[in-house]
């Protein structure tokens, strides 16, 4: 009997479902408006390079007005009992899983990830955050932080355009749970999802200026971070911004949390399950094109067992469906920008300059839109470019090991410590290898496994503070 190739029909996804407004203003005290000096850009879907939407750029009388209203309603919210702020976080999380498929559809168009991701990692993960915060807010004399933690105020957040949502997620439910009002804004590439999010807000009745949304790019943030307003700043994102926001705090009383860039190791023994390890390393890099600050970017595999596991690894990558984000049958979506991809190209072909070989999955990309194929580099040293920097990418680097140490010792061997993998069917070796590993998450036999009632974070170069579980009320209360 022959072999047969069942190939999968398109499935797309409906993009009627979701209505993208032809522009949109700035979210501030409760209400749409434009921005002051009337200034705008475009939103592009990575996708097919066709423009969603025309969004105000917030300039610094828009960040004023946004931190004077977060501040007026600051009183009131903060005064609420936390079985009444809890009512609200709990409505908000209710309206995001009854509206998860119009959003899900939006995140996708305007982040480039396929919809099988936002429909079922994304959006349920954003809802459970909102409703895990809500449970929170009425119990916090209880978690910890002394018998009468305190809001600190004015919480201004900055996000990334990896995880819009979910990082919008992150930021706003601890906040709001623990009495504080927000000035959030997000990526400039994406900011569709949060605008969204404001309607929700309005939906859920909360009370004007606790959440306000300022779009914009750089400048904008900078000025947010600066604003002598703010009593808090929470940004994710790159490392070279998060250093400049660490500056600008400097010297004032304004807590920080930030997480930031990172390099983590998926760590391969040779006892451990090779096609589920294949299954996490897949998930590790090349879940959302490898655009995860915590992706496992750097693969660690035991000599012994290299051979193998590289082969299963490239025919489970051959079977990766990269193309159309709209469609449930795609694995691998669209880069988010033109900038992102040039930065992925250069440091992949800094990787061949400098002698690792390269390999691609066969797969045919679009014409049109931001695309780069899932890549595995071999024969890669601890001085390579590739193996020290963040590529942000759906890009592997495998380096190998021959004893525990040795993989501890490469494995700590970054300025990063946001992330690690460990695979093997010792449980003793698993919690020998957590403890000397320098990172702030480290999973076992899976990998990008999130839950929000664990705290999230990193060391060194990877940032400071953790959001998530119980440690994320802390960075919101004056303790």
């Amino acid at each position: 009997m022959t072999d047969q190739i069942f190939e999968y029909a398109p499935a797309p996804e409906s993009r009627a479902i979701v209505d993208i407004a032809p522009s949109y203003g700035l979210f501030i005290d409760g209400e749409f408006r434009e921005a002051a000096e009337g200034k705008v850009f475009k939103t592009v879907s990575p996708s097919t390079e066709e423009v969603l939407s025309e969004v105000a750029q917030a300039g610094t009388a828009d960040v004023d007005d946004a931190v004077r209203a977060a501040r007026a309603a600051f009183t009131g919210w903060s005064a609420l009992p936390g079985t009444e702020r809890a009512k609200y976080i709990f409505r908000i999380a209710r309206i995001l899983q009854e509206r998860a498929r119009e959003l899900a559809v939006l995140e996708t168009l305007d982040n480039g990830k396929p919809i099988r991701e936002t429909r079922d990692a994304d959006l349920p993960l954003v809802a459970a955050h909102f409703f895990y915060y809500a449970g929170w807010a009425d119990k916090l004399e209880h978690a910890g932080f002394g018998p009468a933690p305190r809001p600190l105020g004015v919480a201004g957040q900055v996000i990334p355009w990896n995880f819009p949502l979910l990082m919008l997620a992150w930021k706003i439910a601890p906040a709001l749970a623990t009495g504080n009002t927000v000035v959030l804004k997000p990526a400039e590439t994406t900011p569709l999802s949060a605008l969204f999010f404001a309607d929700v807000c309005r939906q859920a009745g909360l009370p004007k200026g606790v959440v306000n949304i300022l779009t914009g790019d750089g400048a904008t943030g900078a000025g947010l971070v600066a604003h002598p307003g703010i009593d808090k700043v929470a940004f994710t994102g790159s490392t070279a911004v998060g250093k400049e926001i660490a500056r600008t705090v400097a010297g004032t009383r304004k807590k920080v949390t930030l997480e930031l860039g990172g390099k983590g190791a998926n760590i391969v023994f040779d006892d451990a399950p090779i096609d589920q390890a294949v299954e996490g390393i897949v998930n590790g890099i090349y879940f959302n094109q490898g655009q995860v600050c915590c992706a496992g970017s750097r693969l660690l595999v035991q000599e012994s067992v290299q051979d193998e596991l590289l082969d299963a690894l490239k025919r489970r990558l051959g079977t990766l469906r990269v193309g159309d984000p709209m469609d449930k049958n795609t694995d691998v979506g669209a880069i988010n920008s033109a900038e992102q991809l040039a930065r992925i190209t250069e440091l992949a072909d800094s990787g061949e300059a400098e002698g690792a070989e390269r390999w691609s999955a066969p797969c045919e990309l679009p014409s049109n839109g931001y695309w780069f194929a899932p890549t595995v580099f071999t024969g890669v040293s601890q001085a390579h470019r590739i193996a020290r920097e963040e590529i942000f990418g759906p890009v592997l680097s495998v380096l190998t090991f021959r004893t525990p140490d040795e993989a501890v010792a490469k494995a700590n061997n970054t300025p990063y410590g946001l992330s690690a993998g460990i695979w093997t069917e010792k449980g003793s070796r698993i919690l020998a290898m957590a403890n000397k590993l320098r990172a702030g998450v480290v999973w076992a036999n899976t990998f990008n496994k999130f839950d929000p009632t664990s705290p999230f974070g990193g060391y060194q170069e990877s940032g400071y503070g953790r959001e998530g579980g119980r440690h994320g009320l802390e960075a919101y209360l004056d303790v």
